[in-house]
């Protein structure tokens, strides 16, 4: 049975002077607790708990408040926290404070911090911190897209099928398609680009799981599908309904998932052919995609990269192409996100969020990545372990070794303590302990002295027996119907006795 979940958010409210609604319950500080409950399905439910703590603000955070802009206010108080994973920093400014523009309430930063602007009264000053720990911490629809499998997809948002599943690794390839290298010579510095744009962010979800970059140039890879050519503008199109058909014949030849042990994220950077340029992607209505570039749930992404056509027509070929890298990881790393599951949802014009940089992930977005996935790992270790069970159920001569038997314990013990650790609000121990758990499973559950008993059912020895014992069955039966014929006689024709 699937376990019921908590999860808690420790947040902290600092009041900067001049911020306090006139309705507080009592002198600062103290504490107070909202809690949430959602039911996914019959069997599981997880409660949201936002434990609010209220307090003033230190002469050091008022200092750094009193910065020129919101960002420089930000990087100041991000050197004064020591705000461990999951947890927030929320500080009030007065209702009159211009470090907050006109119109905006709301400020949420690259950190574990957020500004609001203090409200006249207590409950409209409570709807403006829950929307905070909405954005910043986890949520019902976080959590159940992680669950994406135990729940029903009516209660599921758009893009929770789209992010990869949790991996204790994943694979990042960058592939360079240059189907015509006959008319063009394509230069990319992808091991600068890569070192920009995308090492930071595995940096920083290096915690979460390990991963390895790798590039390679195709040559001669075509995408599969005839584009359509278009006399309006002069150009092919590739339409929203064939892009499904691009991905398998290209896929066969990047080769990489074959002999990968972990899931395989694709970035594909596809340079036209002379024949078929400019090449433009269209969407479902028909209108032309800005990124030129599309994304498939759980496997990657792909963007057409158009070469200007030379401007006198005896150019040599084949003409030099340094591809604009900059243009590149933009679109890239946006669908990297994406398939990680890192998305910004709506937000009502009284926010202002501050851009990640070029770390590409916010503190905060690190956090609610890992709220979600630490969920997540103990809802499959929970299915691993049942399976597992059933299995072992189904086979009843087996033998299991005590090294087996060892990590089955070792992984029930790390999911309960995952589950206190997530009820405790430690976000940090509570993923560790949830990858242990993991990785114990599935070391029970591939266990190499289990798996040729898996596949060895009762038919299979009745086939390697049978061969074997039936050469020395065939005189045995013979002799006891021999036998048994004999005593038979003997009773018919009894023998006469002096």
């Amino acid at each position: 049975r699937p376990p019921q979940l908590q999860l808690a958010a420790p947040l902290t409210v600092a009041f900067a002077p001049a911020s306090l609604p006139r309705d507080l319950p009592g002198p600062l500080p103290f504490s107070e607790t909202r809690e949430q409950e959602t039911r996914l399905n019959p069997q599981t439910s997880i409660t949201s708990r936002y434990e609010m703590f209220y307090r003033s603000t230190t002469a050091r955070e008022e200092a750094a408040l009193q910065a020129a802009t919101l960002r420089e206010a930000d990087a100041a108080l991000r050197l004064l926290q020591d705000a461990p994973l999951g947890a927030l920093a929320i500080y009030v400014l007065p209702e009159t404070s211009s470090l907050l523009p006109q119109g905006i309430n709301i400020y949420v930063g690259r950190h574990r911090s957020a500004l609001v602007r203090a409200a006249p009264g207590l409950a409209a000053l409570r709807a403006r911190l829950q929307q905070v720990a909405h954005v910043m911490s986890f949520t019902a629809a976080s959590v159940s897209a992680a669950l994406s499998d135990r729940v029903p997809a009516s209660q599921l948002g758009p893009d929770a099928g789209r992010h990869f599943k949790s991996s204790l690794g994943y694979e990042i390839t960058f592939s360079l398609l240059n189907p015509d290298p006959k008319s063009h010579d394509v230069h990319w510095d992808i091991e600068d680009a890569v070192g920009r744009y995308v090492q930071p962010l595995v940096d920083k979800l290096s915690f979460m799981a390990n991963f390895s970059v790798a590039s390679q140039i195709l040559y001669y890879a075509v995408l599969g599908v005839t584009p359509r050519f278009d006399k309006e503008s002069s150009s092919f199109l590739l339409s929203a309904h064939s892009l499904p058909h691009v991905i398998n014949p290209v896929e066969a030849r990047l080769g990489s998932s074959a002999a990968s042990l972990y899931p395989v994220l694709n970035f594909l950077l596809y340079v036209p052919e002379r024949s078929h340029s400019p090449l433009y992607i269209q969407d479902k209505d028909g209108a032309l995609v800005g990124t030129n570039a599309f994304h498939s749930p759980r496997w990657g992404g792909i963007m057409v990269y158009n070469v200007e056509s030379p401007a006198a027509p005896q150019a040599s070929l084949p003409l030099r192409v340094d591809v604009d890298m900059v243009r590149v990881m933009e679109v890239f790393l946006a669908q990297l996100r994406l398939l990680f599951g890192i998305t910004r949802e709506e937000l009502p014009p009284e926010f202002l969020m501050e851009s990640p940089g070029n770390e590409g992930l916010a503190d905060w977005e690190l956090d609610r990545l890992l709220w979600a996935r630490t969920v997540e790992n103990i809802a499959t270790v929970s299915t691993t372990l049942t399976s597992l069970a059933q299995l072992l159920d189904k086979i009843g001569n087996i033998v299991i070794k005590d090294d087996v038997a060892s990590e089955v314990y070792r992984a029930v013990a790390a999911v309960q303590s995952a589950m206190e650790e997530l009820a405790l609000g430690h976000l940090h121990s509570a993923f560790q302990a949830s990858k242990e758990a993991i990785t114990s499973s599935e070391r029970a559950f591939f266990d190499p002295s289990l798996l040729h008993l898996l596949y060895f059912p009762d038919d299979q020895k009745f086939a390697i027996y049978i061969p074997l014992f039936l050469p020395m069955a065939v005189p045995i039966l013979l002799s006891l119907g021999k036998m048994l014929r004999e005593a038979r006689q003997r009773k018919k024709d009894p023998t006469k006795t002096d």
